[in-house]
């Protein structure tokens, strides 16, 4: 098959502040994974990058209370995550972190090209200084009402409500989030991203964007309406250094976080270039005007991906070009909305949370995936209960599917040994056929458009006609026609085949297994491996998230082979028992 395109999957940077939860992983992580799997079986160069995001006030917050240095949390953290996300099956390419020399570089580079090409600009201003530290208060740690619409919990840097930008000083009653105090404000001189001047520009490139989920597409164009200038700097001591003059030795001032974070997606895309030993490949990715780009986070980041990062994309690559040459707008801004828990936020200090890694001790890894998939946040706020996540496990996993597969392979095992030659074929057997292989259109297609709820109902709907099939034929009451039966168990085992191929992207580690229990060898669905690597510019040591996925599954029909030997299968997925929801609930502060 050959290779259609080239993709970029670029993923939103968890922070590096504690663990994830399984409310972030439903934005960001699980949906990437799965059109990044589906977009390689298809025949693209998908390259899938990320990382932690390590640096900001938060970090420095954090570091402080807990008598570490900020390098001290972040590498505690960023190991933490990568386990995480390799626990899941997240297929990255390179999932790395801010904080190398790599990084420090781009984000320099970029921020001077936009600086040589007017685009930055220095300002006195306002910060929020903490009364009682002395250090600043970065925006989002400032809450206060709306001076435009009234809302009662806006942030520093933007109300969530109309989605108008702000500045702490603008907000009504401001409040510091780390302790309730009343933030000091000073002046400080900082250096501005000029928004505004891309104003015309975003609004021409958001007129050709088809096919973006409403929601961001409407929001993107209320913030277009009313750019300011955005601050890149702040009086930090933890971020990277500024680029300039006068500026580059001083411990006081940093690039704010939000800007170095934005161009992790370039500079991971260049360590990953780096490590391959072609230092050149990621421009096919970022300069090649066919390929194409797409972002994946929550719905909070919006602006971050649809307004600031491509203006700094335009703004670096005109007029004039710096030495990394013009580079590639986004193509899609995949936004997910929010997931809630047993009908409340996701709020560590209250308990009302369940991180990736405890869930991961307890529960496979593919019956959250699919959760995520079927029920998760994909275009509205989707509660996360338990009892709703045993319900689906249990009768469309372990009933549904899996039952499909153990009794279909189970009997066929136990009768023949092996997969059995098919007779001639009846129209019903025809019709289940076609009606499988068709699902390699219709959930394409649907994948490919992001709609990984309405792709992976599809292959439900399909695996519910396999059953019925099965059912119908009853293959068990043929004993005295063991021609028929071998044909039946020939038809279901291809459409099972088949079947496994439309789940792999959403159930990679059972698509594996079962590949196996039908007699399969080798890798059907590649995994992520974490390395341990020594940073490229100076000589530190961190895992990262890589993988070879080259081998595996194409997002084809693929014959069986009669005579393949069969075992008697074991069970793929895990019943749940009744008692875990209140197991559960119980861990929840009330």
């Amino acid at each position: 098959m050959r290779v259609m395109s080239r993709v970029l999957a670029a993923v939103a940077w968890p922070y590096a502040n504690g663990p994830r939860h399984i409310g972030h992983v439903s934005g960001f992580g699980v949906p990437s994974d799965v059109f990044s799997r589906y977009m390689r079986m298809a025949g693209h160069d998908v390259l899938m990058v990320s990382g932690t995001d390590e640096h900001g006030t938060p970090i420095q917050v954090q570091a402080d209370a807990e008598g570490v240095t900020p390098r001290e949390l972040v590498d505690r953290y960023n190991r933490v995550i990568v386990e995480d996300l390799h626990g899941l099956g997240l297929s990255y390419d390179l999932f790395t972190r801010t904080t190398t020399g790599n990084h420090y570089r781009v984000v320099q580079e970029l921020f001077q090209g936009l600086y040589d090409n007017g685009y930055i600009i220095a300002k006195t201003t306002l910060g929020a200084i903490s009364p009682s530290t002395g250090r600043t208060l970065p925006d989002r740690y400032i809450e206060g009402t709306c001076p435009i619409c009234g809302y009662d919990s806006a942030r520093g840097d933007q109300c969530d409500n109309c989605g108008n930008q702000l500045d702490p000083d603008q907000l009504i009653d401001p409040r510091s989030k780390i302790n309730g105090e009343t933030p000091e404000f000073v002046e400080t001189e900082h250096f501005f991203l000029d928004l505004p001047a891309f104003a015309d520009q975003l609004n021409a490139w958001l007129d050709t964007r088809d096919g973006w989920r409403p929601n961001v597409l409407k929001f993107s164009r209320n913030l277009i309406d009313d750019l300011q200038p955005r601050a890149i700097t702040r009086d930090l001591e933890w971020g990277v250094p500024i680029p300039l003059d006068g500026w580059r030795g001083r411990d006081d001032k940093r690039i704010y976080v939000w800007f170095d974070a934005v161009i992790g997606y370039l500079s991971a895309s260049i360590e990953w270039a780096r490590r391959s030993g072609d230092p050149d490949a990621w421009r096919q990715w970022w300069q090649d005007p066919e390929a194409q780009g797409y972002y994946f986070m929550g719905k909070d980041n919006i602006v971050f991906h649809s307004v600031i990062w491509p203006s700094i994309l335009l703004g670096y690559s005109s007029p004039e070009a710096g030495s990394l040459g013009a580079l590639n707008l986004p193509t899609e801004v995949v936004s997910s909305e929010y997931l809630t828990m047993e009908g409340r936020k996701f709020s560590s200090s209250r308990r009302v949370v369940i991180y990736v890694r405890d869930f991961l001790e307890r529960y496979d890894a593919d019956a959250l995936r699919y959760f995520i998939a079927v029920a998760g946040p994909e275009s509205n706020d989707t509660d996360f209960t338990w009892a709703e996540f045993r319900r689906r496990n249990n009768d469309e996993l372990v009933a549904g599917w899996g039952n499909l597969v153990n009794r279909s392979i189970s009997m066929a095992a136990k009768n023949f040994g092996e997969i059995p030659a098919a007779g001639e074929l009846t129209a019903e057997d025809e019709r289940l056929l076609a009606a499988v292989r068709a699902g390699f259109d219709s959930v394409g297609r649907l994948l490919g458009k992001h709609r990984q709820k309405a792709a992976i109902t599809e292959a439900m709907r399909i695996v519910g006609e396999v059953n019925k099939y099965f059912s119908d034929q009853a293959p068990w009451k043929l004993k005295e026609d063991k021609a028929r039966m071998g044909t039946v168990l020939h038809v279901a085992l291809q459409a099972v085949r088949d079947c496994n191929t439309l789940l792999t992207p959403f159930l990679p580690h059972a698509a594996q297994k079962i590949h196996g229990l039908l007699g399969g060898t080798g890798v059907h669905a590649p995994m992520p491996e974490i390395v341990e690597v020594e940073d490229l510019d100076n000589g530190r040591s961190y895992p990262v998230l890589t993988g070879d996925y080259t081998v595996g599954a194409k997002w084809e029909h693929v014959a069986i082979e009669p005579g393949t030997p069969l075992a008697a299968p074991t069970p793929v997925f895990r019943k749940l028992d009744e008692s875990i929801v209140e197991e559960e609930l119980a861990r929840l502060e009330p």
